[in-house]
């Protein structure tokens, strides 16, 4: 497991040490730094798959794209070098730095790890169980696209799980990976029925309808409900809202995976009712604590609060848990990371300026004495 990621002279952050755990939950005002995070370890991840090992850093490809290295370096930088370390539990500490040429999108190596390959090529950011979900998924489609090399052989679900139809097709029979994800109302332990138990929560009586078209390389999803013992006529995916299918993907990168995976999730709250968003929550810690590493990027106080109960149910220990609040000082400008402490009951020790906060702030304000000049 990864457990220190350190940025040097990359975008934001000068030199910057961010802890990271079983579960980490990134938050904070936009623009902060929350997803420069994320983007250091894609970056490593694409470049890695360019030719098996980082002997160059592939700063725009299939995970992310983020320009020349004038776009990610530093700008206050002192040198003309940057580099990504990684803390894992097993391997040690690992660094790469690389030499900033500003008009170039492909960083030369400077310096390289001292572990030979195979060492870092067992890192779990390198693994084949890694799966990453951006903010902007694929809505609601009438027919979603298929990759046999994406899902058959590597197990992808793509960065906008533009492959979770694919995936459900091929292998929505297979028994889920983490059994302490089970929920008991599904049918069976088949990965399919599971996801279906789990939307159940999102919207009562989900069932998903797939069908392949493999002469058209295109797979058909559709939703039908079920209403004691009747079942509706399977929908579009059009006609049902963005909820179900952009939760889709989470649900089975959660579900699929086994442990030791690791999963980077932006957003996964997107499009969901209160409720959807707790569940998430708590699913996230509790694929957590059955041994997948998840780092999630998220603006919704239902998460958290999914999570904390999940801490206070004892379903994952305080200490596998990291908050992580991401702001700027308005006076130097500097990037600054407070990391909020979470307590078996589900407590957390400080609450700075916006850390999940705005419901008492519009609280506060409803609250306030009603004067004649309001009407």
């Amino acid at each position: 497991m990864i457990t220190e990621l350190h940025l040097t002279n990359f975008k934001c952050f000068e030199n910057q040490i961010i802890a990271l755990k079983h579960l980490t939950l990134l938050s904070g005002l936009n623009g902060m730094g929350k997803s420069t995070v994320i983007q250091a370890l894609l970056l490593l991840r694409q470049s890695y798959e360019r030719d098996g090992r980082i002997s160059r850093l592939e700063l725009n490809g299939e995970l992310t794209s983020l320009g020349t290295a004038q776009d990610v370096r530093f700008e206050h930088a002192q040198t003309d070098d940057m580099s990504i370390g990684l803390l894992d539990d097993h391997v040690g500490k690992v660094v790469w730095r690389f030499c900033i040429n500003p008009s170039t999108d492909v960083l030369s190596i400077q310096h390289q790890p001292e572990q030979d390959h195979h060492s870092i090529a067992q890192m779990s950011l390198f693994q084949r169980h890694f799966q990453y979900l951006q903010a902007e998924r694929i809505g609601p489609r009438n027919a979603f696209e298929t990759s046999d090399f994406q899902v058959r052989q590597r197990r992808q679900l793509g960065p906008q799980g533009a492959y979770t139809a694919h995936f459900l097709a091929l292998f929505g029979n297979d028994d889920i990976a983490l059994r302490k994800l089970q929920h008991p109302d599904a049918a069976s332990l088949s990965l399919k029925h599971q996801v279906e138990a789990w939307l159940n929560i999102i919207s009562p009586g989900t069932r998903l309808n797939i069908t392949s078209v493999p002469d058209m390389d295109i797979v058909g999803l559709r939703y039908s409900f079920t209403s004691g013992r009747s079942e509706s006529n399977p929908y579009r995916t059009t006609n049902v809202g963005f909820g179900l299918t952009y939760t889709l993907p989470i649900l089975v990168a959660l579900l699929s995976s086994p442990p030791g995976a690791l999963l980077l999730l932006e957003n996964p709250e997107a499009h969901l009712h209160p409720k959807g968003q707790s569940l998430i929550g708590e699913l996230l810690a509790r694929a957590a604590a059955a041994g997948q590493q998840i780092i999630v990027e998220t603006h919704s106080d239902h998460i958290l609060n999914g999570i904390r109960v999940a801490v206070r149910q004892q379903q994952i220990p305080p200490q596998q848990v990291a908050l992580h609040f991401f702001e700027r000082d308005a006076q130097t400008g500097k990037h600054l990371v407070l990391t909020p402490q979470i307590d078996h009951h589900g407590r957390i020790n400080e609450w700075p300026d916006y850390f999940f906060d705005q419901y008492e702030r519009s609280l506060e304000a409803l609250l306030l004495p009603v004067t004649d000049n309001e009407f």
